[in-house]
Formats: C-alpha cells, structure tokens, sequence
C-alpha cells in the first residue's frame, strides 16, 4: 500500500533522507523511531506529496505519488502533530466540512457514528472545536480518515502531548484500523507506543533506515538497548 524506492531528498546540498526503502503492506503499522532530523517527517512530506524527492520513487496502492497526486490523496489520510480544524465549528461540523472536501455526502447521524467510532463523546462532537483537547482533535482526524474510508494513514508524532490514557485511547483506534487492513506509517520519539502498537519499527539517523525490527521478535528493553546503540554510533 505505502512503498519508497531508492527515495532520496537534500536541501542545499545536505542529505534530508538517503536512499529509503520501505515497503508497508494492509492491515501493518510501521513505526519510523528518531531524533530530530533524522528524515521521519521528510519522509511523511513526500508520501504526502508536499514535496518531491530529488530521486527515487513513492508509490500508494501502486500509483507513483509525483505523477498522480491526486488519484493517491484518495487513499490518504494525515494526522499531524497538530490536527488542524475550524476552531469555531462543533466537531461534528469540521468532519461535515472535511469528508465533503473530499467528495463524502453524509447525514448527521452518519457523521455521528464515525465520531463515535472515533471514540468521541456525543455531548463533546456537538461543542465547538476551540474547546478540545489535543486527543479530542485527533479523534475528529481518525473519524475524518473513517468516513474517508483511507487505506493508508500517515501520522506524524500524534501521541505527543497526549495523556497517557489519551495516548492509550489512540492506540486503540490505530489498531482498529489496522485490523480493518489500514496500512499505516507513522513518526514517533515514544518508544513504547511504538513496540505496544506497532507492526515493525525502523530506526532513522540522519536520513537513513539503519535497522527495522519485527516488535512482536523484541522486548521494550531490547528496543530501547538497539535504539539507543544506533544513536550512540
């Protein structure tokens, strides 16, 4: 669903990411572990399409991404740090507003039932936008990848800044939608999150996979120990 071939981004002449080769398949969650600047949001950019690689190839579902965006935005979608909704609409009006973006007419108990499938609150998706939690956001940006029926989801470090229980919240729904055959990449520091839910983990340092591991093969010491090794060299 989600491959990089040969895929190679600079800037200025400095390496941003060096020749990636990823492949992640339905129903897989592949956590990229890193530290700032190591190529994990570069990465999601140009599955994205936000920018182009200086060489190499990204493909969704087998279509190249430079050369069909839009037909690979229909499989897409993209939870950021910071999902970005309409501060002074309800909850239940930003996900109206974003699946008829995308071509979705639905009724409001439709609309409704992917917030709940969300795991948001009745009471909450009736409030407006201004008064949400981080968690409370990102759960209107799953409920909006639901109703968009995405087969690939791409998340760039959503569970920082979230509580604990939030955190654990959200993990549950990724892995729902892993269940359901979601293909989906996602950037994160937290290691943990990444071995509790994750399908296999790989490491970056400075624009390069220097290891990707099976978690179900691995303890949280054990992934702790490589990755902080790699970080050491």
């Amino acid at each position: 669903m989600l491959e990089a071939i040969d895929l190679s981004k600079s800037y200025n002449g400095s390496t941003a990411l060096d020749s990636l080769n990823l492949k992640i398949e339905p129903g897989e969650i592949f956590c990229l572990l890193g530290a700032n600047g190591a190529g994990k949001t570069t990465t999601i950019n140009l599955f994205l399409n936000f920018i182009e690689p200086s060489s190499g190839t990204v493909r969704i579902n087998g279509l190249d991404v430079t050369r069909e965006p839009l037909a690979t935005k229909k499989f897409l979608a993209y939870i950021p740090e910071q999902v970005n909704l309409y501060r002074n609409l309800t909850g239940v009006e930003n996900l109206e507003y974003f699946t008829a973006l995308a071509g979705g007419k639905y009724s409001r108990t439709e609309l409704m039932g992917f917030l709940g499938e969300a795991g948001l609150p009745e009471g909450a998706a009736e409030r407006r936008v201004g008064e949400y939690s981080k968690g409370m956001r990102q759960k209107v940006g799953i409920a909006i990848a639901i109703a968009k029926r995405a087969q690939a989801l791409l998340l760039d470090e959503p569970t920082s800044g979230l509580d604990p229980k939030a955190a654990n919240e959200f993990s549950e729904l990724l892995l729902k939608m892993r269940d359901g055959g979601g293909a989906i990449l996602m950037a994160t520091h937290d290691l943990f999150r990444a071995k509790e839910t994750g399908t296999r983990v790989g490491i970056m340092k400075r624009g390069c996979l220097m290891a990707v591991l099976n978690t179900d093969e691995i303890g949280h010491a054990d992934l702790e120990r490589i990755y902080l090794d790699h970080m050491h060299d």
